[in-house]
Formats: structure tokens, sequence, C-alpha cells
């Protein structure tokens, strides 16, 4: 089982309002896309992913039209 950092930040629709809410959290996974689904289960979601050559998987979820984005960092 692989180990991540997880970084997931959503995007805040209100208008005149940059910030974003930004989680930290530790995760065990084999797969991270199947971690946000799982995640996200129940939701109507679309996911697509990222992976660089040194193993950092961003992935986009866009669920009821809120874009979320999932940063995997191996430790």
């Amino acid at each position: 089982m692989a180990e991540y950092e997880l970084v997931r930040e959503i995007q805040n629709l209100c208008r005149n309002n940059q910030m974003r809410d930004v989680f930290f959290d530790e995760v065990e996974t084999e797969d991270p896309v199947e971690y946000v689904r799982q995640f996200l289960k129940g939701k109507a979601v679309e996911i697509t992913a990222d992976t660089r050559e040194d193993g950092t998987v961003t992935i986009f979820a866009v669920c009821q039209g809120l874009t979320q984005k999932f940063i995997f960092t191996p430790i």
C-alpha cells in the first residue's frame, strides 16, 4: 500500500472571495483515483487525473458544479 500526503482544495464560488478551503491529510492507497471515487461516493462526479514522473498524482473532481483538486504526493 502506497502512502501519500493529500492536499484537497475546494474552490470558493462566492463572488469577490478568492480564498479556497484547503485540507491536509496522510492516506494509504494503491489507487488515488479510486480513493477519490470512494471519498465522493454516491455523487455524480467527473474525474480527470494527471500523474507526474515523481509519482505525484493530481486529480480534478467536478461534483455538482464544484471543482475539487486532490494532490497526492508520495511520502
